[in-house]
């Protein structure tokens, strides 16, 4: 059956700013490019070992023929191990790049207050949703293990967070267990991908060991050739000297990494959790010991994705119309009446003169709009008022004494001929009393 116009994969209209691949099969965060500097990192030193082992195996003898008894360090067991612990390396890199690290599906409109609200749990902060008239608590309390957690609000995925789940900034995505986000690998670190982060910088250390070892021992096997000199085998094999300070460098930092996750994986803590929380100083709530810790991780059934992005949907697109001071009188008279859903429009239909007004615009408050339309009116009707300087000057003052005269004037000839319009009926009456 084919889709209509409207309707497209979930992957194409996804709120986030992910980047998919091979149809929405393979996710990877915003920073994808940097993995294509990882894989050179990584193969780099690989490649180089790799072919300082094929010269050593295939060099030829004074007699001509090619020695492959194996008389050096490396030989071609290394020359294997080096191959299948890189292409391992890469594969782990690879997991937890390309999929899901657990993304929490965003919601489509604000929870009801009557399903979040609790007296007993609610905080005193309050978050406008998608309208002023929905209030929110801020966070909430719920029971992890016997320990009370707080859950907060996310305004952009419109959800509270389960617990272990934060908002990364990067990626613009509700991530459950959430641990950082890696720009060496362009993804976040998550429930789902974070056992591959640990094995790809776990085999990483290790590789950095092999091939620094590796290298040192080419140098010592070597110096018979350079008449028991260090010195003059290390100026010889110069590509081993490289390899050497390469690994020097980069276990530091591939190795502490290491080091500290072995650590918040034995204690079940995030990165997270760990700079923000310190639970070193409080009870984990989430601690299980250290055995159950890592068989948490390693061993433990792997959660199924919450989004399936190859999924069918439907594209609403929304009718644009300028605001005018109808539309806006319009809606400010409805929402009086009757209440307003922000999804599916007002409850009971709109009047016939009233115009349809999108459901884009149905979540916005218009009492600002029309209370300025309203004092930009009043202020055309009314004349501009006079502005007087405290020490007005001399001909302003003259001008203003001359006006007040005139209007004491004007009072007093209105005065006198009300006088006279009131004594004027009785003068009939006098003239008959006289006569």
């Amino acid at each position: 059956m084919e889709p209509s116009s409207n309707r497209r994969r979930l992957y194409q209209v996804w709120k986030g700013s992910n980047r998919f691949a091979c149809g929405g099969r393979l996710i990877f965060g915003p920073d994808v490019g940097s993995i294509f500097l990882s894989m050179i990192l990584i193969t780099g030193p690989l490649i180089a070992l790799c072919c300082q082992v094929i010269t050593k195996i295939t060099k030829t003898d004074a007699s001509g023929q090619t020695n492959l008894s194996g008389n050096h360090i490396l030989g071609l067991p290394v020359l294997i191990v080096t191959v299948l612990l890189g292409i391992a390396d890469l594969t782990f890199l690879l997991l937890t790049s390309s999929r899901d690290p657990g993304i929490v599906p965003r919601n489509s409109r604000p929870p009801e207050a009557e399903e979040v609200f609790d007296a007993a749990s609610a905080s005193t902060e309050w978050v406008n949703a998608a309208s002023p008239h929905l209030r929110l608590p801020r966070t909430k309390d719920v029971i992890v293990n016997g320990y009370t957690v707080k859950v907060k609000y996310c305004d952009t995925c419109l959800l509270y967070r389960p617990p272990r789940t934060s908002h990364c900034s990067i990626c613009n995505n509700c991530v459950q267990k959430f641990d950082h986000h890696c720009p060496w690998v362009g993804q976040c670190i998550g429930l789902r991908n974070y056992r591959f982060f640990y094995m790809f910088i776990s085999t990483s250390t290790f590789l950095c060991f092999y091939v620094f070892i590796l290298s040192w021992l080419n140098i010592i096997k070597e110096r018979s050739n350079y008449h028991n000199s260090i010195l003059k085998s290390m100026s010889g094999e110069v590509l081993s000297l490289i390899l050497i300070v390469y690994t020097f460098i980069a276990v530091w930092f591939v190795g502490g990494l290491t080091v500290f996750h072995t650590y918040l994986m034995s204690t079940n803590q995030t990165t997270y959790e760990n700079f923000r929380y310190r639970y070193d100083k409080k009870e984990n709530p989430y601690n299980k010991g250290v055995l159950r810790n890592v068989r948490e991780v390693f061993f433990s059934k792997m959660p199924p994705s919450l989004n399936n992005f190859r999924s069918w949907v439907t594209e609403e697109m929304p009718e644009i119309v300028p605001i005018t001071p109808h539309t806006a009188a319009a809606i400010n008279n409805v929402a009086t009446k009757e209440k307003l859903d922000l999804e599916l429009g007002y409850k009971g239909g709109i009047a016939p003169n009233i115009p349809h007004i999108p459901t884009i615009l149905q979540g916005l408050d218009y009492s600002a709009i029309e209370n300025n339309l309203n004092l930009k009116e009043r202020e055309m009707d009314q004349p501009e008022p006079f502005v007087f300087s405290s020490t007005p000057p001399r001909d302003n003052l003259e001008s203003h004494e001359s006006d007040e005269g005139y209007r004491k004037e004007q009072q007093s000839v209105s005065f006198h001929v009300e006088v006279e319009e009131k004594a004027a009926p009785a003068l009939p009456h006098q003239n008959h009393a006289m006569q």
